[in-house]
């Protein structure tokens, strides 16, 4: 029963397996602050870095989307040997129709004079490399978040460990003074196994506790970007990062929609779905190309005397669409859907986040209430189990009252560190919404 109350911290450890396979360059040791380990992992995490390699990818995307309408130029060389040439008969008279030897050089441009999907392709490329920045910057911060998170949790799973033995030295210390109790007769067999019981269930919630913590510091480690072997030691103190939430001031801050990047990401969808309708529509629209050609052939049955001739050419040409069975109409009109579609999902991701603002603000003040209620609360079922202590001792109690006071005092402490770390989520989730993480 009482492994039940004491309160467990564990973050999922989804990518534990992952640890011992990456390179590692960090110090034995790290000693980091919420802040200082949040800097860290911007800088290491494999998340983040992905992130990064996709933006260089999308800008080189850009200036491919550029180059595929920039002029080319291109040369070429070419020898021939016809091995066997062609015979005709003319009056009867054969002659050969060919040389024995060919040989040609030359070189050719050409470029996009006007293509309207070529311009909107650039506009796209552009565009997608702003999706793929601001896909970082969400990244960021939701490493950010996840950092802090597991910050405060392995912060208040050490808090949890300190009063586990802080109650099971007191409760030995009692079981120590039952059994001589009892070997003089004041006491009875069943209060020594009570407590002994008690002892015993708190060693084993103690030891998942640390199991618990060790599965929390793993995480902490694949989100720095470090191997298993990095100490991790938390330079930060509970107290004084509670200290500092100021409730009151935190919800004066005004939430403002289009600064958060979750809105941002879909109104650049909103303008991609503009820019591929765009693009359908241009594909209607006539194309012009220009090219130019200089080339030098020689002709001959000799190698050392060929016959040489140049020729050279600038051309211009014009594409216009007429008919496509009505495919281009029908394209049109299923990326007029895909906009509509994209309208609604902003309005969608607007009404959800105006609405995720205003829960975080409630959360927020129900937490700090509950963290203020269960801190006084343990107060009380402390001051109750001392009580219970004194009588104990001086033979005014039984075994099982001690035990449901010890047990009432878990309780309350349980209750108090998980109103403690849902207060630190809580803040964090809002500081995230408001940019303020």
């Amino acid at each position: 029963m009482m492994k039940r109350r004491i309160i467990a911290f564990v973050i999922p450890l989804l990518f534990a397996s992952a640890l011992s396979l990456m390179a590692q360059d960090a110090p034995a040791t790290l000693t980091l602050t919420v802040d200082q380990a949040v800097d860290y992992a911007l800088a290491k995490n494999r998340n983040v870095a992905s992130a990064r390699y996709d933006l260089l990818a999308s800008e080189k995307g850009v200036w491919e989307a550029i180059a595929a309408g920039l002029p080319t130029l291109d040369g070429s060389v070419g020898f021939t040997n016809n091995l066997i040439i062609p015979v005709m008969v003319f009056n009867g008279m054969s002659f050969k129709v060919g040389t024995d030897y060919e040989y040609s050089n030359g070189v050719s441009a050409s470029t996009t004079v006007f293509n309207a999907p070529y311009l909107v392709g650039i506009q796209t490329a552009k565009l997608a490399r702003s999706i793929t920045q601001k896909g970082l910057i969400q990244t960021e911060e939701d490493t950010r978040e996840t950092v802090a998170t597991t910050y405060y949790v392995i912060l208040v799973s050490h808090q949890t460990l300190e009063v586990l033995d802080q109650n099971i030295t007191n409760l030995e210390e009692t079981m120590a003074s039952t059994r001589a109790m009892f070997s003089v007769g004041m006491a009875e067999a069943t209060d020594v196994d009570q407590i002994q019981s008690s002892v015993t269930s708190l060693r084993n919630t103690r030891a998942s506790m640390e199991r618990s913590l060790e599965l929390n510091y793993n995480m902490l480690r694949y989100l720095l970007g470090v191997g298993r072997e990095t100490e991790i030691i938390l330079s930060d103190v509970l107290d004084d990062i509670v200290a500092k939430i100021q409730v009151e001031s935190v919800l004066d801050e005004s939430f403002v929609l289009e600064e958060n990047i979750n809105y941002q990401l879909v109104e650049d969808q909103v303008k991609l779905s503009e820019l591929s309708l765009k693009g359908v529509k241009a594909s209607v629209l006539p194309s012009l190309g220009a090219g130019w050609s200089y080339s030098r052939a020689g002709r001959g049955d000799e190698i050392g005397s060929l016959a040489f001739a140049n020729g050279s050419y600038v051309a211009l040409q014009l594409r216009v669409p007429i008919f496509a069975s009505g495919l281009r109409h029908t394209s049109i009109q299923k990326a007029k859907i895909n906009l509509d579609k994209a309208n609604n999902t902003r309005m969608m991701v607007s009404d959800q986040l105006l609405l995720q603002e205003k829960q975080l603000r409630y959360n927020l003040v129900s937490a700090n209430e509950q963290y203020i209620s269960q801190k006084e609360n343990i107060e009380i079922a402390d001051r109750v189990l001392i009580s219970f202590e004194n009588k104990y001792n001086q033979g005014m109690a039984s075994s099982l009252d001690l035990t449901n006071a010890n047990n009432n005092y878990l309780t309350a402490q349980s209750n108090y560190l998980n109103a403690l770390i849902n207060l630190l989520q809580t803040k964090v989730a809002f500081d995230k919404l408001m940019k303020k993480l």
